[in-house]
């Protein structure tokens, strides 16, 4: 099994877009949409729409719903026999309002079986994680399932990158952030992380944040999204620090885009690129995400030759 191996959960994305201005106490006429979704999904269909090798771990339902899932991920090259079939808990929703930007306005989350999951990466582990190049793991879903993960691509030497998707277990088991190769989150984590309101911060004040307290938080490299203001990271290791512009974009739906960041920033990692040259890998295929009212970008199995790379171990 070479590549990625993505561990985490499928949702269903039920979205509302409102037809002119949102009010946020009144009722609302527009669109309501079912789109598949789910961080860890959208991450493991971002990666092989761009080429790249990816096996997803995680659960679905014999249903309608649950089929379509799988066909859609094995018609955009995504391995998916590590997916296992639950009974009215494979799969989760997720309810969002969209305002007339297509920022997000409100959400609700319902999350599907998480003791199936952790039963799965305890049977195939092993198997699963020996097989593969790298990790990405949705590791704010349970303490239990990052430790069985974390201990796996230890003993297997192997790189892990996080999906957030919220920072309370991050925050409550920090030292699980010194497992990880890169950490990408957004620049609200990164306030909760470091305990401060960064909200306000240019991207040069973020800079000297994210140099100033990376130590503290372990690992070897951390890169910080700012939404249009861009991207920042730093990495300990080889030394390299700064700042990649976002790429001017007409919003139609924000969600999916830091999922497709990662996603970008993790193919660009696993094929050589120093961490400066795979952010904007990331830069670009979140901008490609939020030109649309997907959750993920269309597949461009060529991405990275507009950066003067090949993929590595590609289909």
């Amino acid at each position: 099994m070479s590549g990625t191996l993505v561990v985490g959960f499928v949702f269903v994305d039920i979205k509302g877009f409102p037809i002119g201005k949102y009010n946020t106490r009144g009722r609302n006429l527009g669109n309501v949409s079912f789109i598949h979704g789910g961080v860890s999904r959208n991450v493991a269909e971002n990666i092989a729409g761009c080429g790249s090798r990816v096996t997803f771990a995680s659960l679905t339902e014999d249903s309608a719903l649950g089929n379509d899932v799988v066909k859609r991920l094995n018609l955009r090259g995504v391995d998916t026999t590590a997916m296992r079939t639950v009974e009215n808990a494979g799969i989760g929703q997720w309810m969002v309002i969209l305002d007339e930007r297509g920022d997000v306005a409100g959400e609700i989350s319902c999350p599907p079986s998480v003791d199936a999951l952790i039963d799965l990466m305890s049977e195939r582990g092993d198997e699963l994680v020996s097989g593969c190049d790298n990790i990405v793991l949705e590791i704010d879903c349970s303490p239990k399932l990052d430790e069985i993960v974390l201990a796996l691509a230890k003993k297997y030497n192997k790189p892990v990158y996080t999906v957030v998707g919220n920072m309370s277990v991050i925050l409550s088991r920090r030292e699980f952030l010194a497992s990880l190769d890169t950490f990408i989150c957004n620049e609200v984590e990164a306030g909760l992380l470091f305990s401060d309101d960064l909200s306000a911060h240019t991207p040069d004040e973020m800079l000297c944040v994210l140099k100033e307290n990376i130590a503290s938080v372990g690992c070897g490299a951390m890169v910080v999204t700012m939404g249009a203001k861009g991207a920042v990271y730093c990495d300990t290791r080889s030394g390299e620090a700064g700042f990649v512009p976002a790429i001017p974009t007409k919003l139609v739906d924000s969600t999916g885009a830091g999922d497709a960041f990662l996603s970008g920033t993790v193919v660009g990692l696993s094929n050589g690129m120093p961490l400066s040259e795979a952010v904007k890998v990331g830069t670009l295929l979140a901008s490609r995400t939020i030109q649309t009212a997907e959750s993920t970008a269309e597949p461009d199995t060529k991405i990275l030759e507009g950066f003067g790379r090949k993929l590595v171990g590609s289909y």
